[in-house]
């Protein structure tokens, strides 16, 4: 199969095997696949991965080593897939304390899809565990599916505070992420405000209703906004989006790190201390919850793609692109 590889921080193409199936995996042929800010990171060196990179994907499943009713019930189905692989499908014994207590995106020797130890979605096809997979329902688009995964993540925000109880929030950052972060917050009932350095992308959350706030992504953003917030998200995929998430957060209010970068952060540490400020990471979150703002339309990610390549292009590829197989 046609699969691009990390090497010297560029993409390169190869041709490799088919994924060999442990009992209980699938092989997964590829429809669309995703590239989010964790995928350039990867090229500029994060986690060192060296292998097929990509997480987020809609495909189709075309083989299950299982038994006839899993073979029934999951081939030919289109699938999204959570891209935490634990010890129960890597075949540990005994289970690590992580995942004896459902913890299985925190488990001690979890693989990760296309970013730590497990070929992802760049390819034409990927293998994972028949448990990490979501049947998508046939009225949803793929272009609409292939973003389950990011927004999951975004949804995570919900399983880990009571925003309720937020009046406003303050999402930073314009990217992809940062969107779907705003609209799972705006289906929560919160008023939210986005800032960001690019009117275009802007311009996306105010035709959803959500305020914005044109900012340079340098050291004079602290200086020029007055405001502060209770709870500020933080999704700028840039290590100086930090320091200025600590300035917007007021006194005993919350931050929620959602970049992942390649490098480390400039930011001080002490309003954190002095404000009091409870600071909170979220990674991954539950694919049930994104399918369902999905399939009743309450999210709409589509307005964020901006091109479709081929997946010989991916090389050319940027974010908030799809690669088509």
């Amino acid at each position: 199969m046609l699969a691009f590889t990390v090497r010297n921080r560029r993409l390169v193409r190869t041709d490799k095997p088919l994924p060999r199936l442990r009992p209980g995996w699938a092989l997964i042929q590829m429809r669309l696949a995703g590239i989010c800010n964790t995928d350039i990171e990867i090229l500029r060196g994060y986690h060192n991965f060296r292998g097929t990179p990509g997480h987020e994907f809609i495909g189709e499943v075309k083989d299950v080593r299982g038994s006839a009713l899993e073979r029934a019930r999951w081939i030919g189905r289109r699938v999204v897939g959570e891209i935490n692989i634990g010890c129960a499908a890597l075949g540990f014994r005994p289970l690590c304390r992580f995942c004896r207590s459902g913890l299985k995106t925190h488990c001690a020797r979890r693989k990760v899809l296309g970013i730590v130890a497990h070929d992802g979605t760049f390819a034409e096809c990927l293998a994972l565990p028949l448990e990490n997979l979501h049947a998508v329902p046939d009225s949803m688009p793929d272009e609409i599916a292939v973003f389950t995964e990011p927004l999951a993540a975004a949804c995570e925000i919900l399983e880990q505070l009571p925003v309720r109880r937020f009046r406003e929030v303050a999402v930073l950052g314009d990217g992809k992420l940062a969107h779907l972060v705003a609209q799972a917050l705006c289906c929560a009932g919160l008023r939210v405000i986005m800032f960001g350095k690019h009117e275009k992308k802007l311009a996306l959350a105010r035709r959803r209703g959500i305020a914005t706030q044109r900012v340079r992504g340098d050291a004079s953003d602290s200086a020029r906004i007055k405001r502060s917030f209770p709870l500020v998200i933080e999704a700028t995929g840039s290590p100086t989006g930090l320091a200025l998430a600590q300035h917007m957060t007021e006194p005993r209010g919350t931050l929620v790190l959602k970049s992942t970068f390649h490098g480390t952060s400039p930011a001080e540490t002490w309003p954190i201390v002095v404000k009091e400020i409870d600071v909170i990471g979220s990674r991954c979150g539950p694919f049930s919850r994104a399918l369902a703002l999905l399939r009743t339309k309450k999210a709409d990610p589509r307005p964020l793609i901006s091109r479709t390549f081929s997946l010989a292009e991916a090389p050319r590829a940027v974010l908030k692109v799809l690669l088509k197989t």
